[in-house]
């Protein structure tokens, strides 16, 4: 998720003509908090974006990848169990492999970034001497001195409906670095959002459904308390790629929604997978708990998605 940040950061200092460290986890052994492929960036300055750790090894990170920058050459250095650093213990107790390769040029970040920014999967390709850019996600490969990282597209959000939940999760979604975009009829949540880092747009009719965009990486989530706006847009959405789909209200509302999409023609398969009532504990009475309900599901359902076919 943290991903955007790096790159942008990577790009800023080189093109400031600053030295940085593209610094990356290769392999884990036993539990830790983050998974091979994780990335972080330094600088010469010793600032950095991104963690490997929950802050035990990232002062030792920095001055590995200073040391490279100085030496001019890549190096894995081992964290934790069978690690030369005595003296740093991970406190799950597991080890890390930690690449770390300096960069002299822009070209491979802006490849990065360009494919973050386009929603497209790409992978990170470790090689003897440099690293690379491969477009599309491939999996994951370790072997001597080769190592390569599949990226899928972070989470979007595509919140459609009115009230104070729709600003209270989109806020919520944009502190978690989710790609976020807003449907509504509410003139308040437009005022609400028009100064956050997300697209809102103002639905003026129930079957406006040209409005929606989705890919495979996409969450449509509605929250409606007048259901009759959602039944179209809901219709559409079911059609377009997503992970997740799911409907603010209780089980008498989710039947009269499934039984106004079965009239327009869709399955029982596919209404079946509406998340409704959504989130991960229910009966949440205010905007923020609702929120925090529903975006904790919406993460678990990315977190557990098998997006292998969608590559591309």
């Amino acid at each position: 998720m943290d991903s955007a940040r790096i790159f942008a950061f990577l790009a800023e200092r080189l093109a400031a003509q600053q030295r940085c460290v593209l610094v990356t986890v290769c392999a884990v052994e036993g539990s830790s908090m983050r998974n091979p492929g994780t990335h972080m960036a330094v600088c010469e300055d010793g600032t950095y974006e991104g963690s490997l750790s929950g802050g035990c090894i990232e002062n030792a990170v920095v001055a590995e990848a200073q040391a490279a920058l100085k030496e001019g050459r890549r190096r894995i250095v081992r964290f934790g169990a069978g690690s030369p650093y005595l003296d740093i213990k991970l406190p799950c107790g597991g080890g890390l492999d930690i690449h770390f390769q300096p960069l002299s040029a822009t070209h491979f970040v802006e490849q990065c970034r360009q494919a973050i920014a386009q929603r497209q999967p790409f992978s990170v390709a470790i090689g003897p001497e440099d690293i690379a850019f491969r477009e599309g996600w491939h999996s994951q490969v370790l072997a001597a001195d080769t190592a390569t990282f599949g990226h899928w597209p972070s989470a979007k959000l595509q919140i459609i409906g009115h009230g104070a939940s729709v600003s209270a999760l989109a806020t919520l979604a944009l502190s978690m670095d989710c790609d976020v975009s807003v449907l509504t009829p509410d003139h308040r949540v437009m005022s609400d959002l028009r100064d956050a880092d997300c697209a809102v747009a103002e639905l003026t009719t129930i079957d406006e459904i040209e409005l929606l965009e989705s890919d495979p990486w996409t969450a449509s989530v509605f929250l409606f308390h007048d259901h009759d706006w959602e039944i179209a847009l809901m219709e559409r959405a079911l059609a377009l790629p997503h992970f997740y789909i799911g409907a603010m209200g209780g089980r008498r509302a989710h039947q009269m929604r499934s039984e106004a999409l079965k009239q327009r023609g869709v399955s029982n398969e596919i209404i079946a997978t509406i998340h409704a009532p959504i989130g991960l504990f229910h009966s949440s009475r205010d905007p923020q708990t609702l929120a925090l309900s529903a975006l904790g599901e919406v993460m678990q359902a990315y977190q557990t998605a098998d997006f292998r076919q969608t590559n591309g």
